[in-house]
């Protein structure tokens, strides 16, 4: 890989950890997307953006903690559940076809979140989400975290909102936590595919914590730019595009 693939990655990588984070988000679909335009192996994508994500959500978690969003009530049920299918997930591989179809899906998703995410959201009842419905949603949220390489964030944030279990800035602090503890199931369930990750990780991660730490700052007390969140989509609808049918 040359010096000039590896540092337009970087800043990719950065912009996306910034603008993901900004919603408490650590951005794994951006860093897949990233990977999918410069056309990096399967093998390297998903271990490769599990542990990106593992970086920028930490960050992400601290700050929405600290900026007095997180609430454990509305987390545990979700984690409790999603981390186990998250190690599962993590340990399967999918043949090269069923990947890129899974991804490409993924990136889509999140590409429609984005995008209805940079617009105000209406504010509605907030009220507690019965334990089954949260059960089962991180059950099968944490199976697709683990198989894709995703935290789950770009399938939780939006069925909290939609569902008015949150707010959005306690959606994004939940969010957050419910994103590293899935990355890390996902990456220790497929521990071999460490052997996978490319030696300008390190530069990468550099870049990653940069992007996290501004987005997540900024995030944690007001809402991100609603132009940057639907140039971001437009880029992840490229990317999945290109997943489903390169």
């Amino acid at each position: 890989m040359s010096p000039l693939v590896i540092g337009a990655v970087a800043v990719l990588f950065l912009l996306a950890a910034m603008l993901y984070s900004s919603v408490g988000h650590a951005g794994a679909s951006g860093y897949i997307a990233v990977m999918a335009l410069f056309a990096f192996a399967p093998a390297v994508m998903k271990p490769t953006a599990l542990a990106l994500n593992i970086l920028v959500a930490i960050i992400a978690t601290m700050k929405f903690y600290r900026a007095g969003r997180f609430s454990f009530e509305l987390f545990w049920p979700f984690a409790v559940t999603s981390i186990p299918a998250a190690f599962i997930g993590g340990a399967l591989t999918l043949p090269a076809k069923w990947y890129d179809a899974i991804v490409g899906v993924a990136l889509l998703s999140a590409a429609v979140w984005m995008f209805r995410s940079a617009k105000t959201a209406a504010k509605v009842m907030v009220h507690p989400p019965p334990l089954a419905a949260a059960l089962v949603s991180g059950l099968v949220i944490g199976l697709l975290s683990g198989l894709t390489g995703v935290g789950g964030g770009i399938f939780l944030s939006p069925l909290i909102l939609m569902m008015g279990w949150a707010e959005t800035r306690a959606t994004s602090a939940v969010a957050a936590a419910f994103i590293l503890v899935n990355s890390i199931a996902g990456l220790l369930g497929h521990l071999s595919s460490v052997t996978q990750l490319p030696p300008a990780l390190p530069i990468w991660s550099v870049a990653v914590v940069a992007g996290g730490w501004i987005g997540a700052e900024y995030g944690s007390k007001r809402l991100a730019t609603p132009v940057l969140r639907q140039l971001l989509s437009a880029v992840l609808v490229v990317a999945g595009l290109k997943m489903l049918f390169a």
